[in-house]
């Protein structure tokens, strides 16, 4: 933290006192999180946005912060690292930038003003048929008179159940590239003809299917330009990966210190666990591992601020797959020090390991970044 400005520290220091104070104790987290089944929990959202907090990375002129991506990521590390239930912040985050970059100033308005205020978004691309290969969505929006009639299917959509709009890629156009004709349409939340159903899944309420039967939108919630939503896309890879990668990093961070003070305790043959060969080694390689990882995250938000047009495809790559790996592994070993500790309710690295295990999948797998940094070598 020596390379933060003063404000920035004073920031980490105040989120770090609210988790402590709201989300410190056992009891406290399975209150706010109904026993682990909800990853969110929109009262203390709504405090936390009061406070300023969720609005950090939205410009001034929409009631934000008007902080960068260094802001951005220690927010979401943060929130990690405390437990704090604000799991649709991220997903809410990536939702924003394309609105902030290509929306009409009305949508902005409306959009930005009320993430500031405590409102979830959600970004729909996934489909049954278009996973990690997102252009081959087939979700299809017509050109009405006045609008669009849209009909398909999206499917692992995070929050969309808690979302105040939906920000949905869809197909307005098909041609012999794939990735043309692809657009964004801001969908409000309840509009007719939308249907949203949920997943239950090891993690509890987080995401769902939606099903769009001749759902009309206006013409006026198109974000950007008609036929240009691959581009736009792209021009979020930045942003969306750095916010999964420093919300990975929190994770990490926490099982870390978590496990640490257990071995610390933890006495078996008349010493503490930690003082073993076996354990201190495995907890000095998480700990390097972790250090170099910070690095690596907090230098690409600091390039994005310094060059926010400038894509890094291969460092958001990296800082993906090295954070979400690294989440994985770190609560994994932490089970596995702990013992049947670790396995039990009681101790909740168990709870860790499943918020973990997800990371590595969404926004892009491990295996899909793998490729997209070896192709940034010339390889394949």
């Amino acid at each position: 933290m020596q390379q933060l400005a003063p404000e920035q520290r004073a920031f980490v220091e105040a989120v770090r006192d609210f988790a402590r104070r709201e989300c410190g104790t056992r009891e406290q987290r399975e209150a706010l999180t109904d026993h682990g089944r909800e990853p969110h929990n929109q009262e203390l959202y709504t405090r936390i946005a009061e406070l300023g907090w969720v609005g950090v990375a939205i410009p001034e002129r929409y009631g934000g912060g008007g902080g960068g991506a260094v802001d951005m990521c220690l927010l979401c590390e943060e929130f990690s690292r405390g437990q704090i239930p604000m799991g649709f912040f991220p997903i809410t985050m990536m939702a924003a930038k394309p609105v902030e970059r290509f929306a009409t100033e009305a949508l902005k308005d409306e959009l930005l003003t009320g993430i500031v205020a405590g409102r979830v978004e959600a970004i729909a691309m996934s489909e049954p048929e278009a996973g990690s290969d997102v252009a081959n969505v087939s979700c299809r929006a017509e050109r009405v008179d006045g609008g669009y009639v849209i009909d398909g299917q999206k499917t692992w959509i995070t929050g969309a159940h808690a979302a105040a709009h939906i920000l949905l890629v869809c197909r307005t156009a098909r041609g012999s590239d794939k990735h043309q004709g692809l657009s964004m349409i801001s969908v409000p939340a309840g509009a007719d003809g939308l249907e949203v159903r949920g997943i239950e899944t090891m993690g509890g309420r987080e995401v769902n299917d939606l099903f769009f039967t001749d759902c009309f939108i206006p013409a006026e919630r198109l974000v950007g330009h008609e036929g240009e939503g691959w581009r736009q896309l792209m021009a979020g890879l930045n942003n969306e990966r750095l916010i999964i990668s420093a919300q990975a990093l929190g994770m990490a961070e926490r099982a870390f210190e978590d496990v640490l003070t257990y071995v610390k305790e933890r006495r078996q043959f008349g010493r503490p666990i930690g003082t073993f060969q076996a354990i201190a080694h495995r907890l000095a390689d998480l700990a390097t591992e972790i250090e170099a990882t910070r690095l690596l995250v907090y230098d690409l938000a600091a390039r994005v601020d310094a060059d926010p047009e400038t894509l890094h495809p291969r460092q958001a790559s990296m800082c993906k797959l090295k954070a979400t790996e690294l989440a994985k592994r770190t609560t994994l070993e932490g089970m596995q020090m702990m013992g049947g500790a670790g396995y039990a309710v009681e101790y909740e690295m168990e709870r860790q390991v499943r918020a973990s295990l997800v990371t590595p999948i969404y926004g892009g797998t491990s295996e899909i970044q793998r490729e997209i940094i070896a192709r940034s070598f010339g390889l394949g």
